[in-house]
């Protein structure tokens, strides 16, 4: 929560982008040719060498920024640089980005006398040089007032090194690598359903851009915040579109992001809009989130929005009818843009994610198993064989994973098995986050918590 910020700043298509995945070794922000795709700010925790008395590895965090001056197609100019104002403000130490190819554009002129007026520490990086031995004509870029450039190629990874150094040089002391966040949570809906105000209103500012034009969020953006004692990362995604109507390889990488966010989550919350009916993005969203076994949240925004007459009992029962797989999913209804239950909502994905963690002693998981069974015993199956459960053990968490030690694992139903489930949910502590079940010969001497096969 504490690592010093560095900013990356400059006009459009300079690289930017290219520097940030470059420097942080991952795909992080999206990189394409056309200007603009970079809108909020996308952020990375930075590793800029080690601490010579302490031997700990000492961190920033890295700010990737919208181009400075794009005139954006969805009508957000202001909106982006006042997001590019936002990690002007907040930053330790600015790289000045600019582009050797094209010399001093009058773009970096102005992007110049912003900084001098941001009374920031500046670092001016020439990007774009593919060869260290390659003449190139920098003397102009002293004009911008910012000293001698450091020349890299960020697509080429070329004098990214000798940046990293200046950076540590720059910084002086800076904080040891940063805390893992205590639980990770990933917003996920349609486009224009609200996640973005949902984020802004748990980290207490304009974290990210908000507009009534839909699609506005193109990156995953992590923010960290504190709630309850508990440091949590919120990850706003790309609205999710149908795959027929996927536009262009700029929504195309935003949906491929939105599904590794998902990935990369503790919990889940899938928005939607309290004043539309279902639709089959939700439902996509849902199975896949399912087939992840990660615990959601059904957050239901814009609830002040609904016509009169419409109530929370009957709103219920229409979520778990339309999207059966994630029937013990928690409800919260939300008006994100006045904060109303929106720490209900991350109050309850805390609660999911302590129930994925629990582990049930053998023992007391029996004696639930002997229960169920006591009312409802697997029928014969098709293969001939009576199907007998010897014994259940939970062998992992997150998701809570149980394997049941059976005399042949064909002769299980998948209507029993789902039943199995259901009520072992009523009967031990996961009654809201899924479980998966796996069925093993009595003889195996043990189940792989790897195996990823479902009941």
């Amino acid at each position: 929560m504490d690592l010093p910020v560095v900013a990356i700043v400059g006009r459009p298509n300079v690289g930017k982008s290219s520097l940030l995945n470059c420097l942080t070794g991952r795909r992080i922000a999206i990189v394409d040719a056309t200007p603009g795709v970079t809108r909020d700010r996308i952020s990375a925790p930075l590793p800029i060498g080690t601490d010579p008395e302490t031997g700990e590895d000492r961190y920033v965090e890295l700010l990737d920024t919208g181009g400075y001056g794009i005139e954006d197609t969805d009508d957000l100019t202001d909106e982006i640089t006042d997001q590019i104002d936002y990690a002007m403000s907040a930053a330790a130490l600015i790289l000045f980005l600019v582009d050797a190819r094209e010399g001093v554009a009058p773009l970096d002129k102005t992007v110049a006398e912003r900084l001098r007026h941001a009374d920031r520490p500046v670092i001016l990086v020439a990007n774009k040089v593919d060869s260290m031995k390659m003449p190139t004509e920098l003397g102009e870029l002293h004009a911008l007032g910012f000293g001698e450039p450091m020349v890299i190629s960020a697509t080429h990874q070329l004098g990214t090194d000798v940046l990293l150094e200046a950076i540590a040089e720059r910084l002086g002391p800076v904080a040891a690598a940063p805390d893992e966040p205590v639980m990770k949570l990933a917003i996920v809906g349609k486009r224009n359903v609200g996640k973005s105000t949902f984020i802004n209103t748990l980290a207490g500012t304009e974290r990210v851009i908000v507009s009534e034009v839909p699609g506005t969020t193109r990156d995953s953006v992590d923010v960290l915040f504190e709630m309850d004692a508990r440091t949590l990362m919120a990850i706003d995604t790309a609205g999710v579109r149908k795959r027929s109507k996927l536009a262009d390889d700029i929504e195309f990488y935003s949906r491929h992001r939105a599904m590794r966010s998902i990935r990369r989550a503790d919990v889940v919350l899938l928005m939607f809009d309290a004043g539309e009916p279902v639709g089959k993005v939700e439902k996509q969203l849902a199975d896949y989130i399912s087939g992840l076994f990660k615990p959601t949240v059904f957050v239901v925004n814009k609830w002040d929005l609904v016509p009169d007459g419409v109530t929370r009992d009957e709103y219920g029962p229409y979520l778990t009818r339309i999207l059966p797989g994630l029937s013990y999913a928690p409800i919260v209804f939300t008006c994100a843009s006045d904060g109303e239950g929106v720490r209900e909502a991350v109050g309850l994905a805390g609660e999911l994610f302590d129930q994925a963690r629990r582990r049930v002693p053998t023992a007391e998981l029996n004696v639930a198993v002997e229960e169920i069974l006591a009312h409802h015993a697997p029928r014969s199956s098709h293969t001939g064989k009576f199907p007998k459960i010897y014994y259940v053990t939970q062998i992992a968490t997150a998701p809570p994973t149980l394997a049941a030690f059976v005399n042949n694992t064909d002769s299980f139903e998948p209507t029993f098995r789902r039943y199995l489930i259901n009520q072992l949910r009523l009967r031990l502590p996961f009654s809201e986050v899924p479980i998966r079940l796996l069925f093993r010969p009595k003889k195996a001497a043990r189940a792989s918590p790897g195996d990823r096969s479902r009941s």
